[in-house]
């Protein structure tokens, strides 16, 4: 048995398991990432193992998603292979003595991809993403291995057709220095060393294409030119097939406006790690000890050039006018923006669309109307499709008359992607261009994903050909993830957000639809961007601090005013909803004409439950409220928890306990929520109890009343999209709509 594990330890798979342990962390990292994504233990909030277990291309889970993916992980497989290959051929130089060494390199290398298959295909048929049949599960698993098989064939064929082994070079007596500047992995390899016994790593056996094990002969017999001069050849082929498929993805990318091109994202992220394994096999290969060095050497030079803007281009919003003089943006403007003056003609201009919005609401008997502001929370897709989803569920049960009494919209992210959305089709109905919004296909409509092209844009275009240029309203613009966020969700909805954010003053103004704010987060300092046709200088401050700016800090900017020389009418408004569900890295800040420029991000950043300025509309029109109306009625509808569960504080390591304060930063939204439920507080004490009423949907099980499991992403499976159309009829949700169906009637 001893003697058993000892040759099962020098076997050829074995040894490479060894040496990519000894020397190739950054190289295994990767590989460590993939398990913990499809697994479920790495990034399962953002629901990264959606986008391997359940791929979707052209709008479906289907044999070619599936394939797609198999060609991907092909690709990396493979390029993997090369750069390991490349960076440890030299040490086991049987391997130059045998035909085809890469092949058998490869499939001697099979430990750690062979170990990832078979977790994929157990999450397949296993995982929390299944709702398929076993035939489907069956034609997916066999999708995703002919993905695979075809790739390997690409590559194989072409070593096949270029690699050469040892039997050719001795007979055609090929000069051993025809390609002096490429050695076999670090520079300072000594061939005559390594084939030394004591010095060599030590091999026993390996598999051949056959699976069968094969002892491994010594090479001492050889000339050292000659193995040299087959593995220089080696290397050269492998970095030339690494180079034409880098040159094919960033081919590929200038063809994104196609949706066929539209690969899904977990394949896309295949393909960045087979990019970055090229790179750091690259990088490792050519400077060897200088090597991480010259990686910090070259992220100062990457981050100096990009700076410039040279090679490197600030995502903008589109429509407004970017060329000098730029909006000043300073704390004087801010403090001469909330003027007693201008405040006061904001303020007289909202009254007059509150009145319109009274008449619209005016009943028979004189009595007065409630009045609905919606808040809705960001969540990616998940929270698009349950706002839209759960608010057309309740228009419904009233008849319309939740849209109809309803002032404002506001919220974050995804929430608001769907509000949107609601509003545009209440619009389109209300002008009898479409005969209901109560339908189906809208809701498919909003849940169609969105990171496909997102991953794939970064891939093939952001991070290496990021001068591809479009042309909108008369202007041009370089493409970038905000540029294809906003063309695929533009093709979801059918394109009827495609218009400029001027276009809906006048249909806010005389309440034919609700009024939207906006508000992105602006990182230069933490303020809010308040987004709307209309002017909102009295959203900027606590209305103790109008025409007293120094008594309470300004918190948020107005749009309309800080921008009125740039054409804010002309903002796209898909860019402005863009800007408010940039989620960073995943989408790109977007950066304003503004000196200093402003640049903006999600707005889940300072309030990812959309309450704040549903708050401070209350609070600034309190005495028009209390006047004009029986009460309001703030609707929250949320995707994410209301209340988290308290976390442990057990006995740490001292390097746990490093992470403390880090994991104390991270909890955002638990901290919002607590600030939020403060401001609400404060509302029931301006209004009264009997004048405030907070209604929640939210998205939840009806077995147990149990917040449901929920991912914050651009991409949602159909497990999910089902799980949202039930969610409604929970007990919770059910007694929130009766409560408000009792304050409407």
């Amino acid at each position: 048995m001893r003697r058993f594990f000892q040759e099962l330890y020098y076997s050829f798979p074995v040894q490479l398991m060894v040496l990519h342990i000894r020397s190739h962390h950054l190289l295994l990292g990767m590989w460590f990432l993939l398990i913990l994504m499809v697994s479920g233990n790495f990034g399962a909030k953002f629901g990264l193992f959606y986008l391997f277990l359940d791929p979707e291309y052209l709008g479906t889970t289907s044999f070619w998603s599936y394939f797609i993916l198999g060609l991907a992980f092909g690709c990396f497989f493979l390029t993997w292979n090369l750069t390991t290959y490349l960076l440890s051929a030299h040490h086991f130089l049987f391997l130059a003595t045998l035909s085809h060494p890469f092949s058998k390199f490869c499939l001697n290398n099979f430990i750690i991809p062979f170990s990832f298959v078979l977790l994929f295909l157990v999450e397949v048929f296993l995982g929390e993403t299944n709702t398929n049949s076993l035939n489907q599960q069956l034609l997916f698993a066999f999708a995703f291995v002919v993905g695979v098989l075809v790739s390997a064939f690409l590559y194989f064929l072409y070593f096949r057709l270029t690699n050469r082994d040892i039997s050719y070079y001795y007979r055609e007596n090929t000069p051993p220095d025809q390609i002096k500047n490429i050695k076999p992995g670090r520079r300072d390899v000594d061939i005559d060393y390594i084939k030394q016994d004591d010095s060599r790593w030590k091999v026993n056996t390996y598999l051949s294409e056959f699976i069968k094990v094969r002892l491994v002969r010594s090479v001492a017999h050889y000339d050292s030119r000659v193995l040299m001069n087959i593995f220089k050849q080696n290397h050269l082929n492998a970095l030339i097939i690494q180079l034409v498929t880098i040159l094919f993805l960033n081919g590929v990318g200038l063809l994104t406006d196609y949706p066929l091109f539209r690969i899904p994202a977990g394949a896309s992220i295949l393909f960045l790690f087979s990019i970055i394994n090229a790179l750091i096999g690259a990088l490792i290969y050519y400077l060897s000890n200088w090597v991480i060095t010259s990686f910090l050497g070259l992220i100062l030079v990457i981050n100096f050039v990009t700076s410039r803007n040279i090679g490197y281009h600030d995502s903008k919003a589109y429509g407004l006018d970017y060329e000098p003089p730029a909006a000043a943006y300073s704390l004087g403007r801010l403090k001469a923006t909330i003027n007693e003056e201008i405040v006061a003609n904001d303020y007289q201009q909202m009254v007059g669309v509150l009145e319109h919005w009274r008449a619209k609401n005016s009943s028979p008997n004189d009595s007065l109307p409630k009045m609905v502001l919606v808040s809705t929370s960001g969540g990616g897709l998940t929270s698009a499709t349950w706002v839209l989803s759960s608010l057309l569920k309740a228009d419904s049960i009233l008849q319309g008359d939740l849209l109809q009494h309803t002032a404002l919209m506001n919220g974050a992210s995804g929430g608001l992607l769907g509000a949107s959305y609601l509003r545009e089709l209440q619009w389109k109905k209300s002008q009898g261009e479409i005969d209901s919004f109560d339908q189906q296909q809208y809701i498919q409509n909003i849940s169609k994903d969105l990171l496909n092209p997102i991953t794939f844009m970064l891939v093939a275009n952001d991070i290496s050909i990021p001068w591809t240029t479009f042309e909108y309203s008369g202007e041009r613009y370089y493409k970038d993830r905000g540029y294809i966020f906003e063309q695929q969700f533009n093709e979801n909805t059918g394109g009827i957000l495609d218009k400029p954010l001027g276009a809906y003053r006048e249909a806010e103004q005389l309440a034919e639809i609700p009024l939207l704010f906006i508000t992105p987060s602006i990182q230069n300092d933490g303020r809010r961007l308040y987004i709307s046709p209309q002017p909102l200088s009295f959203m900027m401050a606590p209305p103790a601090a109008i025409g007293q700016p120094d008594r309470l800090e300004i918190d948020g900017v107005d749009f309309q005013r800080i921008f009125q020389d740039q054409n804010p009418d002309s903002l796209r408004f898909l860019s402005a909803l863009r800007m408010s569900a940039t989620f960073p890295y995943i989408l790109p800040s977007v950066h304003l004409p503004s000196r200093p420029e402003i640049e903006v991000m999600d707005a889940g950043y300072l309030d990812n439950y959309g309450l704040h300025s549903s708050i401070r509309f209350i609070q600034v029109f309190k005495d028009w409220i209390l006047e004009n109306t029986s009460g309001v009625i703030l609707l929250q509808v949320s995707s994410t928890p209301k209340i988290e569960k308290i976390g442990t504080a057990d006995k740490k390591g001292i390097i746990t306990s490093l992470f403390g304060p880090i994991e104390m930063a991270g909890r955002l939204f638990t901290r919002q929520e607590f600030e939020m439920d403060n401001n609400l507080g404060f509302l029931y004490e301006l209004l009264g109890e009997d004048y405030f009423h907070h209604l929640h949907f939210s998205y939840i099980f009806d077995e147990n009343n149990t917040q449901q499991k929920s991912t914050i992403s651009f991409h949602i499976t159909e497990k999910e999209k089902i799980n949202i159309q039930k969610a409604f009829d929970s007990a919770l949700n059910k007694k929130a709509m009766q409560k408000l169906q009792e304050l409407l009637e």
